[in-house]
């Protein structure tokens, strides 16, 4: 932690007058804009996690929690609980391609004839290479490059895009994703994979190595490669490049065949960059004996997006610019900030202990409460609820979205309990999963309320900026959550924990996304072990049915092979509902298969 305590000196600096901004015990709009105006400056780059940014807002929060008198929750008696994630791809220093044809030997350069792609395995491998026209097996469509044609064991080369070049309104795209491509070569036995892009289809260049924020191999190599090289390749072996794609595309049927007497050896290694960042925790000890144990989590994520970019999760993806991200989430924890600083010097009413939790990697996939429930610094088993603000900075029309509401039998009646004034317009969602934090520790059956003003046009946006917040409107949000989380405090029992009903209005939310089925799990995006870890299981779902558990890893699913959740959506992708698929699962070391009835998502 020495490098985020070198950052908090700094800050000391840097932002000394919000001090006198922020010493106001109650929540006030005006100590919002003060924290929201520094959080989401310029000068913080959009806190991407583990940049210079992220760790300047981590020095703020913890400077606030110890001027507010929290007791630092962190590991080794500071304010952070730090955590290691991937933050970027490099090449490593093994990489080439060569080929022997008719006792001719080329090599390729790296970076300018070839480039491995992302999700490349590391692995060397030396066979005979097949053309297999886009790469592309689909049912659905009727269109198989593969069929026919016996590429196990082999180096296969195939077109970017489709039968329908790149157009956005295709058929083919969920087919035509370059790891999709990589998918189905390693399903159908190939060793490798080459991609290049086709003369109908724009210039000879070659992809550039990119990360989006879930490393996963394809497990197999796999490599962007010049279209000059293989026009030369066919050249010789009698074939035209151009030639052969005009066939494929016009007649919309496959032209794969063996390229005889030409073999390929591709070496790829391709290095994950770590990195860290922390979520910073601090705490006010209960006062009850019997109670103060008892643990109430009030979170919200710090994070953002930097200087956005393709993989980062932007909107706005080509644009190279820095996403402030005032409403997402400089707003939450603005409110998180004023909401410590208000109870802070009401301690000695307080019975239970109350958590304060900044989160970082929430846009990673909410890598940092992922990390906090899988190494708490409270135990899990005493906490009785855990209360999240994400997006909180546009009330609009007095509408105040509320998720988790079926989560505890208690959570309607507080709800409406201190909104007898219509200051909001509730909508209550019952589900306990969804798009940030709070998600971790309703897997955990843990009971949750996740606070949320709507999303807008600036959302993951370099527009999202300071002064479009409506500070009043989160004024009145921030006491309504702190009156709500005092009165969790003093009730004389804790909130119930009940399973809630899955939402068919969620945002987002486990394995739902752009599928027309659904197995009812959602994915601990955290991991990347081999396989894909469930990280929770919804009530009446198809998994939960069928037997699997949270912590289950599928490796194999409808006879594909799962080493990601790339595998897994991409199987997921071609289901219908009513399929019974087999589903083999790693449980405490051991393999064990269970049959799942796929449903339809609503």
């Amino acid at each position: 932690m020495n490098r985020i305590c070198s950052i908090a000196v700094a800050c000391v600096i840097s932002c000394w007058y919000l001090h006198a901004q922020t010493s106001n015990p109650e929540i006030t709009a005006d100590e919002l804009k003060a924290h929201i105006k520094y959080l989401a400056s310029d000068e913080l780059e959009g806190r991407a996690s583990g940049s210079e940014g992220n760790r300047k807002a981590v020095a703020y929060i913890a400077r606030l929690m110890k001027q507010s008198g929290l007791q630092p929750g962190g590991d080794n008696g500071s304010y952070f609980q730090e955590f290691e994630f991937v933050s970027a791809l490099k090449l490593g220093t093994h990489n080439s391609v060569a080929f022997e044809f008719q006792g001719k030997h080329s090599e390729l350069v790296t970076d300018v004839d070839f480039r491995p792609f992302g999700f490349s395995s590391t692995a060397t491998v030396s066979a005979p290479l097949v053309f297999v026209g886009y790469g592309i097996s689909t049912t659905e469509l009727k269109y198989d490059d593969y069929k026919d044609i016996d590429v196990t064991g082999k180096v296969v080369v195939a077109f970017r895009y489709s039968p329908e070049g790149n157009s956005p309104h295709s058929d083919f795209n969920k087919y035509s994703a370059l790891y999709s491509k990589a998918r189905t070569a390693r399903d159908k036995g190939a060793n490798a994979l080459i991609l290049v892009t086709g003369p109908a289809d724009g210039d000879d260049d070659i992809v550039k190595l990119s990360f989006d924020n879930a490393f996963a191999s394809s497990g197999i190599p796999a490599v962007s490669m010049k279209r000059s090289v293989l026009e030369n390749l066919l050249k010789q072996a009698g074939s035209n490049l151009k030639a052969v794609q005009d066939s494929i595309n016009t007649a919309k049927k496959p032209g794969s065949f063996l390229l005889s007497d030409l073999v390929v050896t591709i070496s790829t290694e391709v290095d994950k960059v770590m990195s860290k960042t922390a979520n910073v925790v601090g705490y006010l000890e209960g006062g009850d004996q019997h109670l103060k144990d008892h643990v109430l989590v009030i979170g919200a994520h710090m994070d953002h997006l930097g200087y956005g970019g393709p993989g980062s999760g932007s909107l706005a993806p080509d644009e190279h610019a820095i996403h402030n991200g005032a409403d997402d989430n400089a707003s939450g924890t603005a409110a998180l900030l004023e909401l410590l600083q208000a109870t802070s010097p009401r301690q000695a009413e307080l019975k239970r202990t109350i958590v304060f939790i900044a989160f970082s990697g929430e846009e990673l996939g909410t890598l940092g409460s992922g990390y906090y429930v899988n190494h708490p610094l409270f135990p899990l088993g005493k906490t009785v609820a855990m209360l999240n603000m994400d997006m909180v900075g546009r009330l609009e029309n007095k509408a105040l979205t509320v998720y988790g509401t079926g989560t505890s039998p208690q959570w309607n009646g507080l709800l409406a309990k201190y909104n007898t004034d219509s200051m909001f317009v509730l909508k209550n969602i019952t589900d306990g999963f969804g798009p940030s934090d709070h998600a971790q520790f309703y897997g955990k059956d843990i009971p949750v309320l996740f606070f949320f003003t709507g999303t807008h046009n600036d959302y993951h946006k370099p527009s999202d900026d300071w002064e479009k917040i409506n500070y009043s409107g989160e004024e009145q949000v921030a006491r309504y959550v702190f009156n709500i989380a005092l009165d969790i405090d003093k009730a004389p029992e804790q909130p119930v924990f009940s399973k809630a009903q899955s939402s068919t209005t969620m945002v987002a939310g486990g394995d739902s996304r752009g599928f027309s089925v659904t197995l009812g799990i959602v994915p601990d995006y955290g991991e990347s072990s081999e396989g894909m870890k469930i990280g929770s299981v919804r009530p009446n779902g198809p998994a939960e049915k069928a037997g699997m558990h949270s912590g289950d890893v599928i490796i194999k699913m409808a006879g594909k092979k799962i080493l990601n959740i790339y595998d897994y959506m991409g199987v997921l992708g071609e289901l219908k509902a009513g399929d019974e698929v087999q589903v083999e699962v790693l449980r405490d070391g051991k393999t064990t298969e269970f049959w799942a009835k796929m449903e339809k998502r609503q």
